[in-house]
């Protein structure tokens, strides 16, 4: 059963993506976090009222700083799903379980433990292979001149790893799952707002306006899903299902979008999913709990 939310909130994300798609010709990147973050605000007050959870936190300066590599993830990734095939902008995103791994890996080479380097032999190769990956998705971004939202698009991987270490942190000190969503929707709510002020904002009074309904309760189901699911089930299995979430997408491409993608973007996407469930596989005999991770 905890197999099925985990599948539940990948297909939860892929169909947001497809709103956001939808969405991104009449609203910026920055409008879409605003009002994503706005009604997953509402959702998750609702929530935590009838849960009893408290807004109040002893650890604030860990909240702000989850929210700033949390957003710009956001802002990269809505950015990056705007202007690639959405297979190409999901998976991307979901180097960030690769991009953890390198963490790990840089991490022992800082504090001088080869030998622990020698035994991460695996995880190095899987690394390497998930960049390798990259490199052919990019490939097709750069005869089509994408090669700037494909980067955006691996930005946004990254700075998602470095949210996904900040949910871990908040995790060990105690601070309840949805205190740290409530939060995060508040940041992407006060950042995209005030990025409102300096670049275009578009009217709410129009038809394609209904988009952004759908984004934020999609979100908030998606991460609701996948709590569920890691919370109640076996982490290895529910971490590599969460790689569905690009299936769902290439889907979605294809059939709602026309998106066409060459055989190397194919396999370019294949490797960074095989890199990414071997990366974790790995990490987990390295971290005994490695971070649920949230979009």
């Amino acid at each position: 059963m905890q197999a099925a939310w985990m599948i539940a909130a990948s297909l939860f994300f892929a169909l947001m993506s497809v709103c956001i798609k939808y969405a991104s010709p009449y609203f910026g990147p920055l409008e879409i976090v605003c009002y994503r973050g706005a009604i997953g605000m509402v959702f998750l007050w609702i929530m935590m009222r009838s849960r009893q959870v408290s807004l109040r936190t002893t650890v604030p300066m860990m909240h702000v700083w989850r929210n700033v590599v949390g957003v710009s993830a956001l802002v990269c990734w809505f950015y990056a799903i705007a202007h690639l095939p959405l297979a190409t902008a999901m998976t991307l995103n979901y180097m960030s379980g690769v991009w953890v791994a390198a963490f790990l890996i840089g991490g022992t080479l800082l504090l001088g433990r080869i030998a622990d380097i020698r035994r991460q032999g695996p995880l190095v190769l899987a690394v390497m292979a998930g960049f390798a990956g990259v490199i052919m998705m990019l490939r097709p971004t750069l005869e089509q001149n994408q090669l700037f939202a494909g980067l955006i698009g691996l930005m946004s991987g990254l700075m998602s790893a470095l949210a996904y270490i900040q949910v871990a942190a908040l995790g060990r000190v105690g601070e309840p799952e949805a205190r740290t969503v409530f939060y995060f929707s508040l940041g992407a709510t006060l950042a995209g707002g005030i990025g409102m002020l300096f670049f275009e904002m578009h009217p709410l009074n129009t038809v394609q306006a209904l988009w952004l309904l759908p984004i934020g309760i999609l979100a908030a189901l998606g991460q609701l899903s996948m709590t569920r699911a890691y919370t109640r089930g076996a982490t290895m299995v529910v971490a590599n299902l969460q790689y569905s979430g690009i299936i769902f997408a290439a889907l979605f491409g294809l059939l709602l979008f026309g998106d066409r993608m060459p055989l190397i973007g194919w396999a370019g996407m294949a490797t960074i999913i095989a890199s990414g469930m071997t990366a974790t596989f790995l990490r987990a005999r390295a971290l005994p709990n490695p971070p649920a991770e949230s979009h």
